[in-house]
This record gives C-alpha cells, structure tokens and sequence, in this order.
C-alpha cells in the first residue's frame, strides 16, 4: 500500500525535533520523555525506510530526505490544525482567542475586556498572554496584538496605536530623601530595567531614553534587569527604583495614583502595537467584531490624549 501513512505520533515527534534539532526540547514541547521522541523517530525511520537525523559531534542534524520532507510535513500539520480548529468552531464558535504581549494584556487590555462583554455578551475571550511568535493555525489564535513595523505578509494588518515611554515611580519614591524632582536627580536613585528578549533595541533603554531627553552623561548601568515590563513596572509600584513606563501600560496605575510622572518628559517609540489577523480568520463574526472593538477602543484614547494635550497647552 503505497499511499498508508506513518504514523502521526511518529510524524509529530519527527517535525518537532526537527524544528529544535534537540530531542529533549521536543520532549518538553510534547511532554513525553527524550527517549519516547527517540523511539518514535527510529520506528518512523523503519517505515519510511531512510535515516532522517545524524549526529555530527553533539549536534543534532537533519538528513538530506529529511530536510526535503520537512516543508511538506509542516504544512499538513498546520492543515491539520486548521481543520480540527473549524470542527472545534461548531461546538465552540463564540470563544476567540487573542494572542498579546504580558504587559499589553494585563496593562491595556484587560481593563477593558469587561466593555466588550457588555457590548457582546455572546462571545468569550481566551486570552494568550505571550510575545513568542504566532504560527495562527498551529497555536489556534484568531488575532494577535503584536509590535513591530506593521510587516506580516498574509496577514490583514491594521495599526492599533503608537506609544511612548516615560520615567515612572511611586509617589513615596518622588517626594521621599532623596527627593526626585529633575534629571539630575535620578543619579540618586536605582534604575529598574528592562531587556525585551522577543525583539532586542525596539524597546528604548535608560542610555537611549537620556540622550533623547538632552542628558549627556553616562547612563548607569546597575540596577534589577526584568524581562517583561509589566515587572519591571511592578517593581517601581512598591518603590524599588524608576522604571521606563509607557502609557499602554502605566495608564491605569497613573490614574489610580499607584504611579507617578516625576517629570513630564516622553519618548516616543519607533514602532507602533498592530492589530494582526489571518484573513480567513475576519470571515468570522466575532472575531470581525472584537477587531473593530480594539480599533474603537484605541480611537476613544486617542481622542482622550488630544483632549488632554488642549487642556494642558
């Protein structure tokens, strides 16, 4: 039979492997053991009758038949996926799922989820919080919120809003000994950074933000480094130092005074947050309408910060 497939455990522990070129990273993706990967790739390898890894050193590399195979092989599995994902929408076709970053979710997004559900109380969110790279019909998300230049090919792109970033720290902080009144100040205090491991140097740092602000000299380079801005936010809430904030995320502890501006400097930044979906994906109604929610929703702050700008100029 020369059309009977392998079998899809075995083809499934063979493309994740190949993707890590390490069994035990994709033990872990698949929770199983390294050497049920391993069993799996030597049984697919007795079927389809050709070595499909070798070893060079400690190094894990894929055969000639194995990388022609492989483009085809992730193909039907994100085929797959979306087939399984349109079966699921039968049974479960109000729930969609948002692909966001942490500190955007929890920052911007989350406060304004229960608006949505008023405004359609038929559809639920599931809610991805994460910045890794989405491959839509593999990890089943209908839309992600993503920063960058706006470039996705094949996807229908639509910019949310731009942002920018400020010094923030507790109002205990300011108004504490030392106080934190002006730049010169802040060679007093502990800075709190940030280091955006999904895409390096898009997020302006201490030095970058300085110099942009006038200030010449060397920016310290001490102080707690955080991977996720919501933490390092955290961390400035209960007086550990000064953090870079932006408005997505500082917003509401402004707002509710948990934060404060020292100083009324910003930094605009390069790239702006996007509104990322499969266009197949708009051919169903609710995840059309949540897009629409998330563009009105950043269109009402827009016009709160021209309104607020009038009142202060």
């Amino acid at each position: 039979m020369p059309d009977r497939l392998p079998s899809l455990n075995a083809l499934r522990a063979f493309e994740t492997a190949a993707r890590h070129l390490s069994l035990t990273r994709a033990a872990d993706e698949l929770h199983v053991t390294p050497a049920a990967i391993s069993h799996q790739i030597k049984a697919l390898e007795l079927d389809v009758g050709t070595p499909l890894f070798r070893r060079v050193g400690r190094d894990l590399l894929l055969t000639d038949a194995a990388q022609a195979a492989l483009p085809s092989l992730r193909a039907a599995f994100d085929h797959l996926a979306e087939a399984a994902r349109r079966l699921r929408e039968m049974h479960d076709g109000h729930i969609i799922t948002v692909s966001a970053a942490p500190s955007l979710a929890s920052g911007w997004l989350l406060p304004r989820l229960e608006r949505f559900r008023d405004a359609y109380p038929d559809y639920d969110i599931r809610l991805d919080a994460s910045s890794r790279l989405v491959e839509f019909a593999r990890d089943a998300v209908d839309l992600a919120i993503r920063y960058g230049g706006g470039i996705w090919p094949g996807m229908d792109v639509t910019q949310l809003f731009d942002d920018v970033i400020f010094p923030v720290c507790s109002p205990a902080l300011r108004d504490g000994t030392p106080p934190l009144r002006s730049l010169d100040d802040l060679a007093q205090h502990r800075l709190l950074h940030y280091e955006w491991e999904a895409q390096p140097g898009a997020h302006p740092d201490w030095r970058m933000w300085l110099l942009a602000a006038g200030v010449r000299a060397a920016a310290p380079t001490r102080g707690p480094r955080f991977t996720a801005l919501g933490m390092a936010v955290q961390a400035a809430i209960e007086g550990h130092g000064v953090a870079l904030g932006s408005q997505t995320v500082c917003a509401g502890h402004l707002a509710a005074g948990r934060l404060v501006k020292p100083f009324d400097l910003e930094m605009r930044l390069e790239f702006s947050y996007f509104v990322v979906v499969p266009p197949a994906a708009l051919a169903r109604r609710p995840v059309a309408a949540f897009r629409e929610w998330l563009l009105a929703e950043a269109a009402v702050d827009r016009q709160a910060a021209i309104d607020q700008d009038a009142v202060t100029t």
